[in-house]
């Protein structure tokens, strides 16, 4: 029997999870930001702003900006304490509530507070918010660290703004890391976009959703019921007895990964489908999907686990 990872009720919707506006140190005000998306073609958007002393702990209203067709989320980028690097912890929270109680951080620089980073993740999380760990090549983040955030939903697989400003918008190695552990986390791309560059409109997620509203959406991401994509489309994932089934949009390679070095894929010119043997994933609890498009964009499937 055939089992699909598309069948969640509803459809997909376009969105970006990490925004700033000048709220914290983005370059425009928040109904600029959710009208650029918005005629980008995307159906939601959450400005994530620095939750930081010196912004004023932003969790930036954008209900005013919602409209047919689109929608925001709340949310906020959150800092603490020092990542075995030195450097301050960045951590998503999307669907963060208004009047969730900020740490004691000023600034982007280190300050002792009585707060971990594992500890105000876990709050974010009870506080209804969907947690994802932010850039983790631009943060240099050890294996250590990211074992630390246990209350995380997410890793955040593709930064278009670090990409775009450092060449380090990459965070597979850290996400595969954890998958290996057994840590059952989705993957996310965004932009962390804040207009005074071109990084926007690069990075996003295809959310499955019964509507178009702030809650489905947040239950469907927390759900897994989405991809992430800087490019091609996921059409359909599925598994057929010791084969997994793709379709997608055209597409040079769609590749499928497991643990350690197992792997496999299929190459060629305008491929909207493969069907890939998963004979060298026997050992590998989990499999994930990558189709590459002739641009070199890509669009990653979340881990599909083997066991069940």
């Amino acid at each position: 029997m055939a089992i699909s990872f598309f069948t969640a009720p509803g459809r997909f919707f376009k969105g970006n999870l990490h925004t700033h506006s000048d709220m914290s140190d983005g370059a425009l005000a928040p109904g600029e930001v959710c009208r650029r998306y918005r005629e980008a073609g995307y159906d939601f958007i959450s400005i994530t702003d620095h939750f930081l002393g010196m912004y004023g702990y932003p969790i930036t209203d954008t209900r005013a900006f919602r409209a047919d067709g689109f929608t925001t989320i709340p949310g906020a980028e959150l800092h603490i304490d020092a990542m075995d690097n030195g450097g301050l912890w960045h951590i998503l929270a999307v669907g963060l509530p208004e009047d969730f109680a900020p740490p004691d951080v000023p600034h982007f620089m280190h300050t002792e507070c009585s707060e971990s980073a594992a500890e105000l993740a876990a709050r974010a999380r009870e506080a209804g918010a969907f947690v994802a760990i932010a850039h983790p090549h631009w943060s240099g983040l050890t294996e250590a660290d990211a074992r630390r955030i246990t209350a995380a939903h997410a890793v955040e697989i593709y930064n278009h703004g670090c990409a775009v400003e450092c060449d380090r918008g990459d965070g597979l190695l850290s996400f595969e890391h954890m998958l290996n552990e057994g840590r059952r986390l989705t993957a996310i791309a965004t932009d962390d976009a804040h207009f005074h560059n071109p990084d926007h409109f690069g990075g996003w997620v295809m959310v499955k959703a019964r509507e178009n509203s702030p809650e489905a959406l947040l239950a469907a991401l927390k759900a897994g019921d989405f991809y992430a994509s800087s490019g091609p489309e996921i059409h359909d994932i599925r598994l057929t007895g010791r084969a997994i089934e793709v379709k997608c949009s055209p597409a040079s390679t769609i590749a499928v990964q497991g643990n350690v070095t197992a792997a496999s894929f299929e190459c060629g010119e305008g491929l909207a489908s493969a069907t890939i043997a998963l004979d060298r994933f026997a050992a590998s609890p989990w499999v994930r999907v990558t189709v590459i498009d002739g641009a070199g964009k890509r669009a990653w499937s979340n881990p599909i686990w083997l066991d069940g």
